[in-house]
């Protein structure tokens, strides 16, 4: 149906709505959101925690067909599960031996409880978790993010609230391999049970295992157990270059995913996210100027 606009009268919600539009459009042009990159001293590492990356090349498509990244990032990880089943199966016929997109489509439809078991312990979502980094940590797949969003009932896996509590389960299924995810020879334990230890101790020993997975060639992997290790210990010292470089590339992967927030308006987690960041390293300096200017933004949209 055609609207005439000319017939209608201003409306004073109209215009508060392109009134804050033009102000996030502003506020993106000045964050430089698209095409930042950290001042000198940081690598650019883009890490998106809640669209994982695809692990197999796919042949040429035509430019009508919606690529897998699209499906996961438009359908899947929004919640939109029928039409993402849909689109997951037409893009299969065209792309039979795409081990990425079976591996998608087994999580979508397999029994969560079936493939990850029973048995769970509580976790309380922290700032900066997503079902990816959860996924990542618990079950050694960031890629798995989705049956752990359906095993704890999300309809909508890009959306946590820090502070609720997710289950994350303690054992998995053996058919991971079968369902094109990580082979089962380089999986992790999925789940590490936090023991006697020292906080202190336990955080010293999950980092020294983070550089020994870098060095086994399991990136993710070592990035998840930093991560874990910096969420006992936020202000855990690196021991040696290869747990500082691991370090900076966790740092970098929280920043670009708080832009990406950012630009989605969601100001709330990409404030949350650069707060964890200077709490690891209150140094971090591309952290402190973009998160200012996100709290001034959010300011400001508080008097539309």
């Amino acid at each position: 149906m055609q609207i005439d606009t000319h017939t209608l009268p201003p409306s004073a919600s109209v215009r508060q709505q392109g009134a804050r539009a033009l102000l996030i459009a502003v506020a993106l042009a000045a964050l430089g959101v698209s095409g930042c990159a950290p001042p000198r001293g940081y690598s650019s590492v883009v890490v998106t925690p809640s669209q994982p990356q695809t692990v197999s090349p796919t042949p040429a498509r035509t430019s009508r067909e919606p690529s897998l990244a699209a499906i996961i990032g438009n359908q899947l990880q929004l919640g939109h599960y029928a039409e993402g089943e849909h689109a997951l199966r037409q893009y299969l016929k065209q792309h039979p031996g795409d081990r990425a997109a079976q591996a998608m489509l087994h999580q979508l439809t397999a029994d969560p409880r079936q493939v990850l078991g029973e048995r769970w312990r509580a976790h309380v979502v922290q700032p900066g978790d997503s079902y990816s980094t959860l996924a990542g940590r618990y079950l050694g797949d960031s890629n798995r993010f989705l049956i752990l969003a359906r095993y704890n009932g999300s309809t909508n896996p890009s959306m946590l609230r820090a502070g609720e509590t997710l289950h994350m389960p303690l054992t998995a299924a053996s058919d991971t391999a079968a369902a094109g995810m990580m082979p089962a020879a380089t999986m992790l334990p999925t789940a590490i049970v936090r023991g006697t230890e020292p906080p202190a101790a336990e955080a010293r020993r999950l980092q020294s295992e983070s550089v020994s997975l870098l060095g086994q060639g399991h990136k993710e992997q070592a990035l998840a157990r930093l991560d874990q290790a910096l969420a006992i210990d936020p202000r855990l010292k690196p021991t040696g270059a290869g747990a500082t470089a691991l370090r900076t590339q966790l740092l970098d992967s929280y920043h670009e995913r708080a832009i990406v927030l950012y630009r989605d308006q969601q100001l709330d987690q990409a404030i949350a996210l650069w707060d964890r960041v200077l709490t690891i390293a209150p140094d971090y300096e591309p952290a402190i100027v973009y998160r200012t200017r996100a709290r001034e933004l959010k300011q400001r949209l508080k008097q539309y």
